[in-house]
């Protein structure tokens, strides 16, 4: 892995963590012609990561036989090691997938197939879920109802919202005797919530219902402990908050489960003669031929964003959270209306309400103006939503820019 140095002295405030003189985002490749606040939506992933992939790329090209018969293998054991340490997990229980969605497909599948320990789903079991999964989720969790006959449950949860108990109680109240698997986002895509997890899980696994984490956003923005979280099943991606190449995303599953799962691709692991590893790692470590260095970088995304600041990770989250908490402040000013949800419930993305109007329009309109933000539809209270992310190559300066624009467009959408 390769080392990083720390940031000049000088750039840094060491009284209270605060960074200034510092030009985070030369780190970055991003578009200097384009003010970036969404790094929720697909991450950025640093220069020095990137030319470790490149070096990883080569070593793969210039012998590749080599390299994926010989030098595979224990690469993917260091990077899984390293990534096991950052999340609090045992490497046993991880596999590697190239993204979140591809993590809950992969256990919404395994339900549809019986095997020894457990029965697939069938006609009437129920698969619980909340209105703010992620779209991509919701459709796998619908396709796994309809080839099985399951039923998807809804919990509505409110937004804005008071408290997270509200989450609480919603879901709870939703659960009845033909529960079989709950799906819940960590954070939530469409409205940057936190949802209280440990509450959840723990009483969803008293009640013997598995739980099935989709925690996209979750690496790099919460200090994550998945052992004592508990979850049956978590997914998320490292190409996010983490600042790994795309490509490059987890699958931890408790270790009673680990026969019950199966890639979704079936390869050579199937039925190797290998008794050194265990048929989890067999089967996920090899699904077919593929471009393996995003995996292989995320120690490298993880040693590199963690030595940004002298506090390290926990730095690096709690300026992320306190940037994005006074730009939603910003906006909420300028724009009169309420935060949607507590302090307590943002990590590093929060969403502000806007005027009814076409999210579609507003969004390209700020594009036109350089602003990269998304414009969110939803149905509650208000029809649109706008989402700021804070990663440290923002300024206070970035959310200025995008508030000066909404309210000139909000005002010309009222024809003012």
């Amino acid at each position: 892995m390769t080392r990083y140095s720390e940031p000049p002295v000088e750039s840094l405030n060491t009284g209270k963590g605060a960074v200034v003189g510092q030009n985070w985002r030369s780190l970055w490749s991003l578009d200097p012609k384009i003010t970036f606040l969404n790094h929720g939506s697909f991450g950025a992933c640093p220069l020095a990561v990137l030319e470790r992939q490149w070096v990883l790329r080569s070593q793969m090209e210039q012998e590749p036989v080599r390299f994926f018969a010989l030098e595979l293998e224990p690469l993917l054991d260091a990077a899984r090691q390293d990534l096991a340490t950052f999340l609090k997990a045992d490497a046993a229980d991880l596999a590697f997938v190239p993204n979140a969605t591809t993590g809950v497909n992969t256990v919404l599948r395994s339900l549809c197939i019986s095997n020894p320990d457990r029965a697939s789903l069938q006609p009437g079991d129920e698969l619980l879920t909340t209105n703010h999964e992620y779209n991509a989720c919701r459709n796998a969790l619908d396709f796994t109802a309809q080839i099985t006959g399951a039923k998807v449950v809804v919990a509505e949860v409110p937004f804005p919202i008071e408290a997270p108990d509200e989450a609480i109680a919603v879901v709870l109240n939703q659960v009845s005797p033909r529960t079989r698997l709950v799906l819940l986002d960590h954070v939530t895509s469409q409205t940057g919530l936190i949802f209280p997890l440990q509450s959840l899980i723990r009483q969803l696994t008293d009640r013997g219902i598995e739980v099935l984490v989709d925690g996209a956003h979750a690496p790099g923005m919460i200090d994550l402990n998945l052992k004592a979280l508990g979850a049956t099943y978590y997914t998320g991606n490292c190409h996010k908050w983490l600042c790994a190449p795309k490509g490059a995303a987890f699958l931890y599953v408790q270790a009673d489960r680990h026969s019950h799962l199966r890639p979704l691709t079936i390869s050579h692991g199937a039925n190797s003669p290998r008794i050194d590893r265990s048929r989890f790692r067999l089967e996920f470590d090899w699904t077919g031929t593929a471009d393996p260095t995003p995996y292989l970088c995320i120690p490298d995304a993880i040693q590199f964003m963690g030595s940004l600041l002298p506090g390290g990770w926990d730095a690096l989250r709690q300026y992320n959270r306190a940037t994005v908490l006074t730009a939603r402040a910003g906006l909420c000013k300028a724009l009169d209306v309420a935060p949607p949800c507590p302090d307590s419930m943002i990590g590093s993305m929060a969403v502000v309400p806007l005027p009814d109007g076409s999210a579609e329009h507003l969004q390209a309109s700020l594009f036109q103006r350089h602003l990269e933000v998304p414009i969110i539809p939803w149905q509650g209270s208000v029809n649109r939503l706008i989402r700021v992310s804070a990663q440290i190559y923002n300024t206070p300066a970035d959310y200025d820019v995008l508030t000066e624009a909404v309210l000139l467009l909000i005002k010309e959408e009222k024809g003012i």
